[in-house]
């Protein structure tokens, strides 16, 4: 009667006592309140009533950072969310240090990134978002340490402007573009007059160079309007004329 007894309790308690931990996955294990080493992958053993089991992935989680409002050095209201990549180094460490590491880093992210973001000017964050988002790495990475968790990276995703800030910042990037088109057709005219006065130069030493010049434009004009052209003979070339 009793050897069924026992086997009843074995049966019942039998799947309790081994667990599969799989390849990206990590046992802590508490016996009797005590963290005993981590255990895994592969089939273990668990003590009944005696152990308690919380698994740890060890895959790269991926937090996404709600929208913060935040103003920043130059005084511009702006909307910005982010995301921030992380993975567990200590699992012992993941599980004693913090409640939950996945939600205190969320908010850690999101008090850092008011905290940084309201560091700097709008221009700053938006052309310099590489140095940012490593800035921001840095800081969460260091207070998560503690925890066994490692960021990997953090990325500012959006960046919203209020209406009236992106019409003044097209207004601005139009008279940019007007700017430089300015500036590209005043230097064409600056190397024009530079080769006509160099062209003028070389006519002045050279009389005859002129002449043939003279006789080419107005060659060029025949041939574009069907016109009679009256001009006059070059004194040069009648003047033996003139002496006989």
């Amino acid at each position: 009667m009793y050897i069924y007894v026992v086997l009843f309790i074995l049966l019942i308690l039998l799947p309790s006592m081994f667990r599969v931990i799989r390849e990206y996955e990590r046992a802590v294990i508490f016996r009797l309140g005590r963290v005993i080493p981590v255990k895994g992958p592969g089939l273990i053993f668990l003590f009944p009533v005696l152990d308690k089991m919380e698994r740890i992935s060890l895959r790269l989680l991926t937090i996404d950072v709600p929208e913060q409002d935040i103003i920043t050095k130059d005084n511009v209201s702006v909307r910005v969310n982010a995301v921030v990549y992380l993975r567990v180094v200590d699992p012992v460490k993941a599980v004693i240090e913090v409640k939950n590491y996945v939600y205190t880093t969320q908010q850690l992210a999101q008090t850092t990134l008011r905290s940084i973001l309201g560091q700097v000017e709008l221009d700053e964050l938006l052309s310099q978002r590489d140095k940012i988002n490593d800035e921001l790495q840095t800081i969460l990475d260091q207070l998560t340490d503690p925890w066994g968790v490692k960021v990997t990276a953090v990325e500012i995703k959006h960046v919203d402007l209020p209406q009236e800030m992106q019409r003044a910042m097209a207004r601005q990037a139009e008279a940019e573009r007007i700017r430089r088109a300015k500036i590209i057709n005043a230097q064409g005219e600056q190397q024009a007059a530079e080769k006509l006065a160099e062209a003028s130069e070389m006519l002045t030493k050279s009389p005859m160079s002129l002449q043939l010049r003279y006789l080419q434009t107005l060659n060029d004009i025949a041939s574009e309007n069907n016109s009679t052209i009256v001009f006059p003979i070059p004194l040069d070339m009648i003047k033996p004329f003139l002496k006989k």
